[in-house]
């Protein structure tokens, strides 16, 4: 979960940041608060992603 928390954040930060500059909010709170809401948003994603990896690759029983 951690490898793919890796990957999903930094594109959730990512798109978060490219949304603010887009909409040229002013300062550099609003790039801050749109990686870290990335960050977050990444954790759960990134843990129903691995769940399903595991359940897809799991051996047959």
């Amino acid at each position: 979960m951690w490898v793919l928390h890796a990957m999903v954040s930094t594109t959730l930060m990512g798109i978060g940041v490219t949304a603010v500059l887009a909409a040229n909010l002013p300062g550099w709170q609003p790039i801050a608060i749109a990686a870290a809401i990335g960050f977050v948003v990444a954790l759960p994603v990134s843990w129903l992603v691995a769940r399903k990896i595991e359940t897809l690759t799991a051996p047959k029983g």
